[in-house]
């Protein structure tokens, strides 16, 4: 079961609030702290290609402010047994967030003599500082438009950097890759895999010795051992 639970005033995340906790992974590692600074939201635009305009500076920040208020619940139901076990958890990205809002667009922290800051929950940061996965910042540039081959593609990275050999993911069912990236309201299931096949296409581009493949019968995705980039990352991200 997974559950993301927004808050009242500012909503679920959505789109390219995505890129918030990416680019708070990436600072984190940066400057190896789990405590983060960052002069504007500029430097964000800048870094993911965006725009350096009002309309995307107030979407960023609005998406902080999601990405803030949300909490994710994730855990188990097990009635099988003569007790009932119910085992859950509950995990959120940040547990302090200072961003320094204008109505004029650039006018944030440069002018008001701050940096804005963020201090990531205490899991978030074991998990970056444990097991930081190098992510090809171009390719996130050109999929920041696309939010589900931009998941497909997080995904994807961070399995091919864990895999020890040759693995076989299912497409469907409780623990497939459909209800792994959340995305389980296709309606039938060749839709699905007509959508992956169209993810894959467009990841090959960026990353060409992308191993994941299609099994012969459509019905898992096979993937190897292997790293979206080498030597310098462009990005660290969990």
């Amino acid at each position: 079961m997974l559950e993301v639970v927004g808050h009242p005033d500012y909503g679920l995340p959505f789109g390219q609030d995505r890129l918030v906790p990416l680019w708070v992974a990436t600072l984190a590692v940066r400057q190896k702290s789990r405590m983060v600074f960052f002069d504007s939201g500029a430097e964000i635009l800048r870094e993911f290609g965006l725009p350096l305009d009002g309309v995307h500076y107030r979407r960023l920040v609005e998406g902080f402010k999601r990405i803030f208020g949300s909490t994710i619940y994730f855990g188990a139901d097990d009635g099988s047994s003569r007790r009932a076990v119910w085992d859950s958890r509950r995990f959120h990205f940040f547990d302090r967030l200072k961003v320094w809002c204008s109505r004029h667009e650039e006018a944030d922290a440069a002018d008001a003599g701050d940096q804005n800051m963020v201090i990531l929950s205490e899991p978030f940061w074991q998990e970056i500082e444990a097991h930081p996965i190098p992510v090809d910042l171009a390719a996130v540039r050109s999929l920041a438009h696309n939010p589900g081959c931009l998941d497909f593609y997080m995904w994807l990275t961070w399995r091919c950097f864990n895999a020890r050999r040759t693995e076989s993911i299912p497409l469907f069912g409780d623990t497939g890759l459909i209800a792994q990236l959340g995305v389980a309201n296709y309606s039938r299931n060749r839709n699905f895999r007509k959508r992956l096949q169209s993810w894959l296409q467009i990841v090959w581009l960026h990353w060409p010795d992308c191993p994941a493949r299609l099994s012969p019968n459509g019905g898992e995705l096979m993937i190897r051992p292997s790293a979206a980039i080498c030597g310098r990352s462009s990005a660290l991200m969990r």
